[in-house]
């Protein structure tokens, strides 16, 4: 083989060994108490979490605590195996954060009574579900 393939055939083995290292490293949905545990056992890790933001009876959001300065807050956050928590974020209350379907907080606990969100994504409700609603009812 000439020395050109083995350059080559080199390339591609090693793209595929980062390819295969950054699937490992893909973070899936956990919950807090994995999060927790991982902490107790030193892992400071960011870890996905999934939830919906606690509500009452009426479906208004409980728990939302924005600091005065306005540029961070703190809010209790469900996960899907129904644990509460709440969570810290160091920026500003995105919008249509108390609309959202489920939000998802990446993070990790800091100490074990808070977690600290890094970033916050969030599943909005469809812009056409209102509509779909008064549709059907018609």
């Amino acid at each position: 083989m000439k020395k050109g393939h083995i350059l080559g055939l080199g390339i591609i083995a090693i793209a595929i060994v980062i390819i295969m290292t950054s699937i490992g490293d893909a973070s899936s949905y956990e919950d807090f108490n994995t999060a927790l545990e991982m902490k107790q056992n030193g892992d400071d890790k960011a870890i996905h979490v999934v939830g919906q933001l606690k509500k009452d009876e009426s479906g208004e959001v409980v728990g939302l605590n924005v600091r005065e300065d306005k540029v961070s807050f703190t809010f209790v956050l469900v996960d899907n195996n129904g644990t509460e928590q709440e969570v810290f974020y160091n920026e500003p209350v995105p919008a249509d954060f108390t609309r959202s379907e489920s939000v998802v907080v990446i993070g990790a606990y800091k100490n074990e009574e808070i977690f600290v969100a890094d970033k916050i994504l969030m599943k909005c409700p469809s812009k056409y579900q209102e509509t779909e609603v008064q549709a059907a009812g018609m």
